[in-house]
């Protein structure tokens, strides 16, 4: 996850936005995914147990599930606002340490959004014993949160103009000076 980038927080923003919808549409409009999610046994889902005591009918756990897709895309959009944190404290934010010592209020807010938007999709999922589209907290939580911080630290413009390809692009043309530098040497 650390490695991929969204390139820009509005990009990332929009992606979230996107499949925030994607996402209601497909769990609640129609029983695709629900079906899918249930019938195919592969690395693609995370179960939870609704309770600790089986079913008296059949001897089973009851089972919610948490589809990796629900994981991985606000994954991708936290290492972007980690990143982001990283260039704000002026460090390199290729390959950020995530234990290098900086301020880390972005990432922090928004992995605290997300353990909560995460909590509370489940402690939705149990308690109406239904099918809940887990992007539907996350998104709010994991975007609400950068906006907030933004909003209190007064970096509003920042966040909105942050671009990892500007980055990699000063890289690119560095290292060319660099080689034109060395052959003219």
């Amino acid at each position: 996850i650390e490695k991929f980038s969204l390139g820009t927080y509005k990009i990332g923003a929009i992606l979230l936005c996107g499949l925030f919808f994607y996402d209601i549409f497909w769990v609640f409009g129609t029983d695709v995914m629900v079906t899918v999610a249930k019938n195919l046994d592969g690395p693609i889902k995370l179960l939870f147990p609704r309770s600790l005591t089986p079913k008296e009918d059949d001897g089973k756990i009851e089972l919610s599930l948490l589809g990796l897709g629900d994981i991985v895309i606000p994954g991708f959009f936290l290492a972007l606002l980690l990143r982001f944190d990283a260039s704000l404290a002026k460090m390199p934010s290729k390959n950020v340490d995530i234990h290098a010592s900086f301020p880390k209020p972005y990432f922090h807010s928004a992995l605290i959004a997300y353990i909560m938007g995460l909590g509370t999709t489940l402690f939705v999922m149990i308690q109406f014993k239904a099918a809940q589209p887990a992007l539907l907290y996350l998104v709010p939580a994991c975007l609400g949160s950068s906006l907030l911080c933004a909003t209190v630290r007064g970096e509003m413009k920042e966040l909105f103009d942050y671009s990892e390809e500007e980055e990699e692009e000063g890289k690119e043309e560095e290292e060319k000076k660099e080689e034109e530098t060395k052959k003219n040497d």
